[in-house]
């Protein structure tokens, strides 16, 4: 493809005036605008004739076959040049699908031996399948008059996928022996209900804890020493609907679920406890029992990162419903979901309140910080207004329903998406802590 620059238009335009105040003065040099064109015409076909020609420029892209959501990947785009017209400088461009945004959208690469390279960085803001589409080169002549473009259609498949890298990196600074903030998760001694050992007593310890049979056959004053108990079910309860696919902090409210779910399937794992996962929308669509031991969160992060977003309510009944009738014992019951109002959220309530008779049950709620925004934001038009008291009553009619699962016995967990995983970990463990599963 030969198009002309913004040069050439340029030198193009100039000559109009001229010829426009010639043909006014002298009728009789009308002639000279035609051979300005004519000249310029030429001009262009010599600058095509002397560029690289694009039937000797291959291009190539160098892509992961699968990228992190929300997270940005990096691509490689790469055109060479054989002959001796090769250029100095080539713009290279990527065309995808609506799934995937790239920055930059052109970008400028010097040529080094008759090869141009440049980066992209591609962010897909939803799982599921991308495709790159075409890598597209453009170049100039020598004398900068023209563009030669060449293009290679692609149409190669990008799996966007969890960002179960960051989930792992996070587990493990979670029970690290030294965190930023200050928490030791990985210690699980010092409370609880299970015996673990025998130790010798020190002051400050619990005198309800001396074991004094023993301390009399020893001839020592020992103290018994519990660690929480182990062996709990806990099932992560992911609600797949409508709501859970809107967009919060950059990422579906169903992939932060998805997150924070195996940052608690990684913790309960490794304090002994059976984790499962059970997935409802408008009907159950993932169902996995409790399993226990290290080598099981393989399994449950492959069915996890396989959740799919949907367009359709969630039907609470049918979904709890499902869920009670699969559990034989006692579990903790770790429901992510979202609600707009309280009309929608009574058949959750309803549901809920079932389940609280024989479990134990964990909302995960994530802050709408845009809401919050909208809220508190200073109103400068009538616009503004309707907004913030539509955003006030929304958030007024959230609590309420929050107040109303606190008043039923469920316990909450309640912050800014980005960092409800470890806040969810730390209730987990604050529960356990306490012998309350």
């Amino acid at each position: 493809m030969i198009y002309p620059t913004a040069r050439a238009v340029g030198l193009a335009a100039l000559g109009a005036p001229v010829a426009l105040l010639l043909g006014v003065a002298a009728p009789k040099l009308w002639l000279i605008g035609a051979a300005w064109i004519a000249v310029c015409a030429a001009a262009l076909l010599l600058d095509a004739v002397l560029a690289a020609d694009p039937r000797k420029a291959e291009l190539d892209l160098s892509s992961p076959v699968s990228v992190p959501v929300g997270a940005p990947a990096g691509l490689r785009a790469r055109a060479a040049f054989a002959g001796a017209n090769r250029p100095p400088v080539v713009e290279l461009a990527l065309e995808t699908c609506e799934r995937l945004t790239v920055q930059p959208r052109r970008a400028t690469a010097r040529a080094v031996d008759g090869v141009a390279a440049a980066g992209f960085a591609a962010v897909a803001p939803r799982r599921g399948r991308a495709v790159l589409r075409r890598l597209q080169a453009r170049w100039r002549g020598p004398f900068g008059l023209v563009w030669r473009q060449a293009a290679r259609t692609l149409d190669r498949d990008l799996l966007v996928t969890l960002d179960v890298g960051a989930v792992k990196d996070e587990a493990l600074a979670l029970f690290s022996r030294d965190v930023s903030s200050g928490l030791r998760l990985q210690l699980d001694l010092g409370g609880g209900a299970e015996f673990h050992a025998l130790t010798e007593f020190r002051s400050g310890m619990d005198r309800r804890t001396i074991d004094w049979k023993q301390s009399a056959r020893h001839q020592t004053l020992l103290a018994k020493e519990f660690r929480a108990e182990r062996n709990h079910h806990v099932i992560a309860a992911i609600d797949t609907g409508r709501l859970m696919g809107q967009p919060l902090g950059g990422l579906p409210r169903l992939d932060h679920a998805l997150r924070a779910s195996l940052l608690l399937a990684y913790a309960g794992l490794r304090m002994g406890d059976r984790m499962g996962v059970f997935g409802f929308g408008a009907r159950p669509n993932v169902s996995a029992p409790a399993v226990a031991g290290a080598s099981a969160f393989a399994g449950l992060q492959a069915l996890i990162t396989r959740i799919d977003y949907s367009t359709d309510e969630t039907n609470y009944t049918l979904g709890l419903t499902q869920l009670a009738s699969q559990l034989r014992r006692r579990s903790l019951i770790v429901i992510f979901t979202d609600f707009a109002d309280t009309t929608s959220a009574e058949l959750m309530l309803e549901n809920v309140g079932r389940l609280l008779r024989q479990h134990l049950v964990l909302f995960v709620l994530m802050r709408d910080e845009e809401l919050e925004d909208l809220e508190r934001k200073a109103p400068q038009t009538p616009e503004d207004v309707s907004r913030a008291v539509v955003a006030g009553a929304m958030l007024r009619e959230r609590e309420l329903v929050v107040g109303r699962l606190r008043r039923m016995g469920a316990q909450i967990v309640e912050g800014p998406a980005g960092r409800i995983g470890p806040a969810l970990v730390a209730r987990y463990l604050d529960l356990k802590q306490r012998d309350l599963l």
